[in-house]
């Protein structure tokens, strides 16, 4: 066998151990597991210390019930008002929860919401309190990467619980998923509009245990045709997965770590606020550079909220030409104008659990419930 330099350099980054049971598994079993090309990729991407656990089974939390408490977190961003938590507060125990604070919620350091340590401290102490049944991120912003090393991954398992975000929350949900096999929720943060629409899926996915069927309202209003929350085809058919994903530039920042679960053949998700075609480009061909494309069954983008060309682009790309360019080719089933992203009107997305979707009709079918 023949390593080229950029695998032997990848050797160094995986103990010695690893590596003979990733050479033994290759000589014995050359066809039905893996040829030299993805033998060099999954050594350049495991851990050094260990192989990425998201092949883990599947463990899914217990579904939440009128009367269970609610941890309250601020993984990234702080509190910046009380009069926020009070709205969340009132707006849990409208669906029958009671809620409990994270110890450090109105820390600040800067833009976060305390030092790392004690960010890291609130989501740990969430998991191992018994009296704490799920766990809602109040805000986004900024800083779940920061705190991935930090977690107790080994605790976090013995204690599954239903935990839900979305925005930067989305490295907090693929870590806790690569790394534990838990299935978590791209949903409402706290801070969120806790509206019909919302509360429906919301209950539907984590109280109900109902195999959900996702499809866009249908709204013409006095139009002849709907003009809002449309869906848009970009390859036809239906496709099967594991349903991983989230927000594009959070997930693009820590791919290639051991916090982002495998994508063989996932149903891939994303959304995203404030960004310009140019940077969604970038993204988007990131993703592809790194084999993701390759890898997934299907691909589905929500939203991308506020993410025209800004003063100074003529002549920009549009993210129609993106999805032409980058999407088409894989000749996977794929849509855009799923209800995902930063909008009031929000799905909330187990990632982990298998589902179809459909890019005709623009639908995401739950194949399993996300909760037991």
């Amino acid at each position: 066998m023949i390593f080229t330099r950029s695998g032997f350099s990848a050797l160094l980054c995986l103990n010695i151990f690893n590596v003979y049971i990733l050479l033994f598994i290759l000589i014995l079993f050359p066809e039905k597991n893996m040829n030299r090309r993805d033998f060099i990729q999954n050594i350049a991407i495991a851990p050094a210390l260990g192989l990425r656990l998201d092949d883990n089974k599947i463990l899914k939390p217990k579904r939440l019930k009128a009367g269970d408490t609610i941890g309250l977190v601020c993984p990234a961003a702080p509190a910046y008002s009380k009069e926020t938590f009070e709205v969340v507060a009132e707006s849990m125990q409208a669906l029958g929860f009671k809620v409990k604070y994270g110890k450090n919620i109105w820390k600040r350091y800067g833009y976060l919401a305390g030092n790392d340590a004690e960010r890291a401290s609130d989501i740990n102490e969430m998991f191992a309190d018994p009296t704490v049944h799920g766990i809602l991120c109040v805000h986004g912003g900024w800083g779940c990467a920061r705190i991935l090393p930090l977690l107790d991954y080994q605790l976090i398992k013995k204690n599954p619980k239903v935990i839900v975000g979305y925005s930067d929350v989305t490295a907090l949900l693929l870590g806790l998923h690569a790394q534990t096999g838990l299935v978590t929720f791209h949903g409402p943060v706290g801070g969120s509009t806790w509206n019909d629409f919302s509360v429906k899926y919301f209950k539907s996915v984590l109280m109900n245990a109902d195999k959900v069927k996702y499809e866009n309202p249908i709204n013409k209003g006095d139009n002849l045709t709907q003009v809002e929350d449309r869906i848009s085809t970009i390859n036809s058919g239906i496709a099967k997965g594991k349903l991983i994903g989230g927000n594009l530039t959070v997930l693009c920042h820590i791919l290639g770590s051991k916090f982002v679960p495998n994508f063989k053949n996932a149903i891939v998700f994303c959304e995203d606020v404030q960004e310009q075609p140019y940077s969604v480009d970038r993204m988007i061909n990131h993703m592809k550079l790194c084999g993701v494309f390759e890898e997934m069954n299907g691909f589905v983008f929500g939203k991308c909220t506020k993410c025209e060309p800004g003063e100074g682009s003529y002549g920009s790309l549009t993210l129609e030409d993106l999805w032409e360019d980058h999407i088409k080719p894989t000749k996977k089933p794929a849509f855009v104008g799923s209800m995902i992203g930063h909008i009031n009107n929000k799905f909330t997305i187990p990632i982990g659990i298998e589902a179809e979707i459909n890019a005709d009709q623009g639908i995401i079918q739950f194949l399993e419930s996300a909760v037991e």
